[in-house]
């Protein structure tokens, strides 16, 4: 290959990328404006109530569309591999739309009474649907785009899109909260964000339709076992590595990213509004440690990464959380809240090509999907919520451990794995 040529197909891999991504980017932003905004929309769902009791109720309405994520990583998952990755993106933003129209327009509780959390769940269900097959199909799709030295890399910027999402969700909550005061967010100012969630999801929907296919998808495309569970079961090993390598970096990722805004708030009573801005900037550093940590992968292998996220987490946990828990200074929580993000790079960064490199191309995106998405739904979804109860029945330091023992469990699949960079079966589909 001519250097032009090797230039030409290096712009492809980068245009193809960005296009996968920015679809990314919007169904994360979704996903996180509910978690965003619970603070201000939880009373217009629920019943009054003590501000723990109603952040209670969000957080569990946000594990039930945890609930959905294996069904869309099995129904995506075999859609993406039987009829092509692209069909499959364009599929899951859509269902993203309609989940965040749902949430935009919804009356309060004081309205229509118990029909409002009835919608709530419905939305959050269809927005599980849709993110469950957005994991697997963009963490296949981007791998097998990807040039083969540099897959480690590309890979990364399924978290820097994932991330920026959250990002994206938290500068829209900190522009309004410039404009609008507490009550008028608590009001009306919360489904702006949710309109834009809609518009941004609708235009990626036109997008991805003009995304070029993966060529390992098209030499699969006459394999009769594409996307069955009948080819799954024959890589069971695979699957309880995906099961495994998820628990502690799912567990740690939401408890740092999605509840620290809560925990900041109802905990170390730092305002919320000072909470907004120390969870973007934290958030910021993330997203550029992401395709930095990535590229290291490519040099030294996904394995020696995972490995000290593991002992970091297993170890540093703990202290971090406590620290965080007695901190009411914003500059401090800002620190604690990197330093625990700073650990999770080491699991965030790579574990989608780790992933994508265990099955063959005809069940790829299921393999990855379901036992991911399953995982997720147990133990990621959850976070939230088990810490959450755990506060509110007067033990919350038992949660760190929590997280510290979830961890630990990973890193102990951590060291028994092989290292799959250097004989991915990306490779050899």
């Amino acid at each position: 290959m001519t250097v032009v040529q090797e230039k030409s197909s290096e712009r492809r891999v980068v245009a193809n990328v960005l296009r996968g991504s920015v679809g990314n980017l919007i169904e994360w932003y979704d996903w996180y404006a509910y978690t965003a905004f619970s603070i201000y929309f939880a009373a217009a769902f629920f019943p009054k109530g003590d501000q723990t009791a109603q952040l209670l109720n969000t957080a569990a309405v946000f594990a039930v569309g945890f609930l959905m994520r294996p069904l869309g990583g099995w129904l995506l998952g075999r859609y993406a591999d039987r009829h092509g990755r692209r069909a499959a993106l364009t599929l899951s933003v859509t269902l993203m739309a309609f989940g965040s129209l749902i949430i935009a327009l919804t009356p309060s509780y004081a309205t229509i009474g118990v029909a409002a959390p009835i919608l709530l769940v419905l939305a959050r269900l269809l927005q599980g649907l849709s993110v469950g097959g957005e994991y697997a199909t963009s963490a296949t799709y981007l791998s097998e785009v990807a040039s083969p030295a540099k897959r480690g890399f590309y890979s990364s910027f399924q978290y820097v899109t994932l991330t920026a999402g959250q990002l994206v969700a938290l500068g829209v909550q900190i522009v309004l909260q410039q404009f609008l005061s507490k009550p008028e967010m608590s009001e009306w100012g919360w489904r702006i964000a949710f309109v834009i969630g809609a518009t941004g999801a609708i235009i990626v929907m036109w997008l991805r339709r003009g995304m070029d296919e993966s060529e390992n998808f098209e030499k699969q495309k006459e394999n009769p076992e594409k996307g069955t569970f009948k080819a799954l079961l024959k890589h069971p090993k695979e699957c309880l590595l995906v099961v495994g390598l998820t628990l502690g970096g799912t567990v740690a990722f939401y408890t740092y990213t999605t509840y620290l805004q809560k925990f900041m708030v109802n905990t170390s009573k730092i305002d919320a509004a000072t909470v907004s801005w120390i969870n973007f900037a934290a958030l910021l550093v993330f997203v550029v440690l992401q395709p930095i940590a990535g590229a290291l992968s490519d040099r030294i292998g996904r394995r020696p990464l995972l490995l000290g996220f593991g002992v970091l987490g297993t170890l540093a946990t703990v202290p971090l959380l406590t620290a965080l828990a007695k901190t009411s200074e914003a500059f401090p929580a800002f620190l604690l809240m990197l330093g625990g993000l700073v650990i999770v790079t080491g699991y965030t960064s790579i574990n989608a090509i780790v992933k994508a490199e265990l099955f063959p191309t005809n069940i790829r995106a299921l393999g990855v999907g379901l036992p991911y998405a399953l995982t997720v739904a147990i133990f990621g979804g959850t976070a939230e919520y088990v810490a959450l109860w755990f506060k509110q029945a007067g033990m919350e330091s038992v949660f760190f451990y929590y997280v510290a023992g979830c961890v630990l469990i990973s890193l102990l699949v951590y060291g028994f794995m092989r290292e799959t960079s250097k004989d991915s079966v990306l490779d050899r589909t």
